[in-house]
Parts: structure tokens; C-alpha cells; sequence
């Protein structure tokens, strides 16, 4: 009898969970007698496995934190470093988020946010003294990533200002210059950029320069054009890199923005990192003093050390564009529903997310490794070559897969990923195109330069 009363209670028990509202509607489809007698055939395991399925179907299921640093490498930052990290993690979060989209809709730059980069505290990140933090390239990789996860565009306008403006200036500049131009770069009170694509002239910079530059009593004088010259439209100082036409060698030069013979016209109708104000620059008889001009540029080679700096970090940008896209999508898939579940459930939705991931994890440990190398000073140009031809393809993986996870909602901007797919085109052809970058690692390799 004691049994027979339990399995009563369990029933009743039981009974609560189902809503007797919907028991008409319910009757029209099963034979209810039929199934209370199964229910009192049922054993106390079997009922109480019945009511935890029909009790558990009314609670939120409990996922887990969307986690893109999947084999945890920020574990190797240390305290300080990770602070940092968090700190950019959060200015992009509240500041920049919020109003990227109508920014790059717009094709306009958010000169308001100028003022905030200033307060990171993280320009020159790598370089020692002039008001700069002197941290490993590591961070400067990181901090990076960080922007980038959100914002391609402003990662880009960061890195001319910190890596190409500033670092042509630290690598083959005079103590003056630096002194000169250095601590107001870092404080942003001075807006960089750096001139070497041209109209007509990418890939063959090297050897192919239509700029030229002419050494007279009064100066040197510059003449040509330079082409998709970021922040060039508001720059203060633009780093120009002209051929000499007497011994035919490249040389730089820091050109002022009111030198006469000096104009910029904005590029519009980009598809990419729109708020990217990229400019074309017309030199005309431009006149440049003789102590503005890059004391210890004097050949592509001082260009190339620049360009190898810089070059790890458009790998680690990738890195960034990737994250941003498959947190996205992740979170996406987790509360779009369809067929009464999320899409996430399915299991050719968890194949492009394991996929994305697969391929975000595999660049973010290459990167972590590019700048131990780069920190160690083992860095050469085709570690970082490499790494720009490897990361800059799988992130375009990494959109694709987001926009097919997403439908149709992934063209549109206010879901985010649609402005990832369009950055990662720029990221995967700036600073070197994947032929090139190709032949740099190939030379190493093979021992032979398939450069024409």
C-alpha cells in the first residue's frame, strides 16, 4: 500500500506540470486514458525522469560565455598586460561601438574618439622614450586585435598613426626629429600618415617609385602623386617616400600639410574601412627643408624595416576582424530561432562555427608566436610575411562563414558582421598583396627570387 500511495503522489505530482488548459486540444490528438494507464504502469525512476524533462523544458538554458581566446592564450599575459587588454576590450566596447556603424555608413571619421585614444595612453606602444609605454611587441599586437575585433577601420587609423607615421620617424629619423615629432605624435596633438602607394605604383614600391624627389640649395623638391593614403585628408605630417633622381635611391620625408605644393583630395566610393579617410596626395614643386628630410632614409631597404614593423601588425588586425565576425555570428546563432529551436542547435550551423573557429585559433597562436619572435629579435620578413598571407585568408573564411550563418540579416550593418566582410578585403590586400608576401616567403625558402 505504501507503494501504491507513492506512485499516486508522484502522478499527482506529476500532473502539475501539465497545463489542463491545453487538455481539450490534447485529447483531440492522444487517447488520454490510454496514456494515464501508461503513466501508472510507470516505475519511480521512469516517473521521475518524466517530471525533471517537463520541469526542465520551462527553464533557460544556461550557455556558455562566447569565448574566441579558445585555447586561452591571454593566460600568457601577464597582469599588467591583461589590464591593458581589458582596457582597450572596453573603450571599444562603450565608446566605439555604439556609434561605428553610422560612422561607417557615412564614410565620415569620429574625430570626437581622438581625444580618448589619447587618454589609452598606447601610442608608440614599442618605442622607448618621447612619451611612449616601451612595451613588448606583443602588446602592441594585442591592443591590435582589440580594436580591430569591433573596428577595422579605426585598428587601421591607429596603426598609421603608432606604427607607420611613428615608426618611420623612430627607425630613420634624426635624434631632433624624433625629439620634434615623436611626443606630440603619441599625445595625437599631431596626426600622421605615410605616402608610399601609388596611382600607378603597389606592389613594385621597391623599384618602381614614379615620386620623385631632387636635392637643390633651398631644399629638396618633390613631385608626384601618392594614392589610398590613410588619415591623409587631416594629417599634420605625412611621411613621403620620393626616388632620388640623382643616385635613383628611395628616400623619405616629412611633409607638413600647409607645404606649398602640397594637396589631398579624399577617395570616395570605397567599399571597405570607410571611415578610413584615405586621400590622394598631389606633389607639385613641393619645397621640403633639408631637416625635415628623413636623415636615415636613404634607400627602399630603411622603407622595408618599416614595413616589416608594421607588417606583424596587420596580422594580428586580421586576427581582430576575424574575432569580431565569429562573436557575432556565435551569438547570433544562439538566439535566431527556427523550427522552434535556435539555429545553433542544428548541426550544419556547429560545422561553420567550429570551422571558424578552427581557423581563428590557428591564426591567433601563429600571431602570438610572430611577436615572441619579433620581442626576441628573430623577426625577419618573411615570419612576417607569412603570417600576414595566412591570417588575412582564413579571415576571409571567418566573414564568409558568419555572413552564411547569419541569412540574409548578415548584409545588414546593425548586425555587424556585413561591415567585417567588407574591412577583411582591405586588410587581405594592404601592405603587401598575398602574391607578394608570397614570393618573400617563397625566396626564403626556396633560395631562389621569383621577383621579376
Amino acid at each position: 500500500m505504501p507503494n501504491f500511495l507513492k506512485k499516486i503522489s508522484n502522478i499527482i505530482q506529476l500532473s502539475r506540470s501539465i497545463d489542463f488548459a491545453k487538455l481539450d486540444a490534447i485529447s483531440q490528438k492522444v487517447d488520454l486514458p490510454k496514456m494515464m494507464e501508461q503513466f501508472a504502469n510507470m516505475d519511480e525512476a521512469q516517473l521521475n525522469g518524466l517530471s525533471k524533462m517537463l520541469n526542465g523544458s520551462h527553464k533557460k538554458k544556461e550557455l556558455p560565455t562566447i569565448n574566441s581566446d579558445f585555447y586561452e592564450l591571454h593566460l600568457r599575459l601577464t597582469p599588467e598586460q591583461k589590464e591593458i587588454q581589458q582596457r582597450v576590450r572596453n573603450f571599444m566596447e562603450n565608446e566605439v561601438k555604439p556609434i561605428v556603424n553610422n560612422y561607417w555608413l557615412h564614410d565620415e571619421f569620429p574625430f570626437e574618439l581622438i581625444p580618448k585614444f589619447r587618454e589609452l595612453n598606447l601610442c608608440g606602444i614599442t618605442y622607448e622614450g618621447y612619451g611612449c609605454p616601451n612595451l613588448p611587441f606583443l602588446m602592441e599586437g594585442v591592443v591590435a586585435m582589440e580594436i580591430a575585433r569591433v573596428d577595422a577601420s579605426l585598428a587601421t587609423f591607429f596603426g598609421v598613426q603608432s606604427g607607420l607615421a611613428m615608426g618611420s620617424i623612430y627607425i630613420c629619423g634624426s635624434g631632433e626629429q624624433k625629439a620634434k615629432w615623436l611626443p606630440q605624435m603619441q599625445k595625437f596633438e599631431k596626426i600622421g600618415a605615410f605616402g608610399l602607394t601609388e596611382p600607378d605604383v603597389g606592389s613594385g614600391a621597391a623599384g618602381g617609385l614614379t615620386t620623385t624627389c631632387k636635392k637643390t640649395e633651398n631644399g629638396w623638391i618633390l613631385n608626384g602623386q601618392k594614392k589610398w593614403i590613410g588619415n591623409a585628408t587631416f594629417a599634420d605630417v605625412l611621411i613621403i617616400w620620393a626616388r632620388d633622381l640623382d643616385d635613383n635611391q628611395v628616400k623619405g620625408f616629412i611633409v607638413e600639410k600647409d607645404t606649398p605644393g602640397f594637396s589631398v583630395e579624399k577617395i570616395k566610393g570605397k567599399m571597405a574601412l570607410r571611415i578610413v579617410q584615405n586621400g590622394l596626395i598631389t606633389l607639385t614643386d613641393c619645397l621640403v627643408k633639408d631637416e625635415n628630410k628623413l636623415a636615415n632614409a636613404n634607400s627602399f631597404k630603411d622603407t622595408a624595416k618599416v614595413l616589416q614593423m608594421t607588417r606583424a601588425g596587420v596580422a594580428w588586425m586580421a586576427v581582430g576582424c576575424g574575432r569580431g565576425a565569429y562573436e557575432s555570428a556565435l551569438d547570433y546563432t544562439r538566439k535566431r530561432k527556427q523550427f522552434g529551436k535556435p539555429i545553433a542547435s542544428y548541426q550544419l550551423i556547429q560545422g561553420h562555427l567550429v570551422e571558424m573557429l578552427s581557423n581563428l585559433t590557428a591564426m591567433q597562436t601563429m600571431v602570438f608566436r610572430l611577436s615572441e619572435l619579433q620581442d626576441t629579435g628573430l623577426l625577419k620578413d618573411e615570419h612576417a610575411s607569412i603570417a600576414k598571407v595566412f591570417c588575412t585568408l582564413r579571415t576571409r573564411d571567418i566573414v564568409s562563414q558568419a555572413r552564411e550563418v547569419m541569412g540574409g540579416n548578415g548584409i545588414l550593418l546593425e548586425y555587424d558582421v556585413a561591415r567585417f566582410v567588407a574591412d577583411a578585403e582591405a586588410i587581405y590586400s594592404y601592405e603587401g598583396t598575398k602574391e607578394i608576401n608570397s614570393l618573400i616567403v617563397g625566396r626564403a625558402i626556396t633560395g631562389f627570387s621569383a621577383f621579376v
